[in-house]
């Protein structure tokens, strides 16, 4: 969970043990074999004239294999994700299905008997919680909550003007359709999509490692005035699937926070067993844009629990992808605590994650971590060595000595 357990950061009382530190050592460089580089393409899906663009179709092919990453602010913000077992398979969209009340079949990707895995994930709600006066780290909710936004009501841009063929990136940005109180007279709720065609790293914090069978996700709120003093601000998010078990949460420590300063930790959300999908972040989140330490929010996550399909607001291509019979879960996500940085600061914050099939990446030791410990490993040893020598060269020297009698 993210960051629903003992505290990880660097401030916190939590030391790996050497048990943690050999394990990583022998095992990090595992996550780094078997990296695929892929073809990977963006599409602003044509819809009816007179409606925003707001379909955005990503294609990662590789040599066997295609990822489809289906992102759409139809409805509150979503994205179906779908892998194939060919480089062939292509996205079918019906637009009078899909924005019919029933859009079953209006989103299908053919050929279907070529699919190995899909699921979706939905965000439906913009949390505020008032933390004044919260000083109960574990208290079960983070303060008293305002009414949320539903993110269903929101208006949002035409993402043909975002979109970025040369980084492989689009932004749906919007703000709600009543906003009586003029909270987002000046601010927007961003939602910035990036896919890969290989392995790297993003310049900014929490710069998580990335492949060509992930896609990138950036939540930014950026100018929105908080309705307290001291808001902290959350998501609910919503996965779909047609296995009646919840996906499971894992958490995997480090010891290295090289990419991300004071940040020992990283989230997985992971449906059933390989080949599935993932999900991945980091357990913070940033007061500016250039993130940093000084800046840096905890981010806490509620176990996941499922959730009838009535309560929720309907999601489009969900409903056009996967029909009327799916499985749904849902968990919170808050960012901030009741001391240090948070929102209030200058009216920002954001929130990275990693969605993909597969084997979730895997961070290496850094070389500075490697260096520390071979000098730490290696001192002994050479003490050793040395000894060793002295006493070879002593008895050396004993052995050849001859008395004069």
């Amino acid at each position: 969970m993210c960051g629903g357990g003992e505290s990880l950061w660097g401030w916190g009382p939590r030391v790996p043990s050497p048990l943690l530190l050999l394990s990583l050592l022998s095992t990090a460089p595992l996550g780094l074999l078997g990296e695929e580089t892929r073809q990977v393409s963006l599409e602003v899906i044509p819809g009816w004239p007179g409606l925003p663009q707001n379909l955005l179709h990503i294609r990662a092919v590789g040599t066997n294999s295609t990822l489809h990453y289906v992102w759409s602010s139809l409805g509150p913000p979503a994205v179906v994700l779908v892998a194939t077992n060919t480089p062939n398979s292509v996205l079918n969209v019906n637009w009078s299905r899909l924005l019919s009340p029933e859009p079953d079949g209006g989103l299908m990707v053919l050929p279907e008997d070529s699919i190995q895995f899909s699921s979706a994930l939905i965000f439906t709600r913009l949390l505020e919680f008032d933390n004044t006066n919260m000083f109960d780290v574990a208290a079960e909710t983070p303060g008293k909550p305002y009414p949320p936004y539903s993110l269903a009501e929101f208006s949002w841009n035409n993402i043909t003007g975002s979109l970025d063929p040369a980084t492989l990136s689009a932004t749906f940005q919007g703000r709600p359709v009543n906003d009586p109180t003029g909270a987002f007279a000046n601010g927007s709720l961003a939602f910035k999509v990036q896919a890969f065609s290989r392995s790297g790293r993003p310049a900014q914090p929490p710069r998580l490692l990335h492949t060509s069978d992930t896609c990138q996700l950036e939540v930014a709120l950026v100018g929105a005035s908080p309705r307290g003093n001291h808001s902290l601000f959350g998501l609910e998010v919503v996965t779909v699937g047609q296995s009646p078990d919840c996906p499971s949460m894992r958490e995997q420590h480090s010891i290295d926070d090289e990419y991300a300063p004071a940040v020992f930790q990283l989230d997985q959300l992971l449906w059933g067993s390989l080949p599935s999908g993932f999900v991945q972040w980091r357990p913070v989140a940033f007061s500016q844009k250039q993130g940093s330490r000084e800046s840096a929010l905890p981010c806490q996550a509620s176990p996941l629990h499922p959730i009838l399909a009535y309560s929720l607001p309907q999601s489009p291509i969900v409903q056009a992808f996967f029909g009327s019979q799916n499985n749904f879960c849902s968990f919170n996500l808050t960012f901030g605590a009741s001391t240090g940085p948070g929102y209030w600061d200058q009216h920002y914050l954001s929130w990275s994650m990693l969605l993909g099939v597969g084997s979730p990446p895997m961070d290496a030791l850094s070389p500075l971590i490697l260096g520390i410990m071979a000098v730490a490993l290696g001192a002994p040893g050479l003490m050793l060595l040395g000894g060793g020598l002295v006493l070879l060269l002593h008895h050396k020297q004993c052995s050849e000595y001859q008395s004069i009698n």
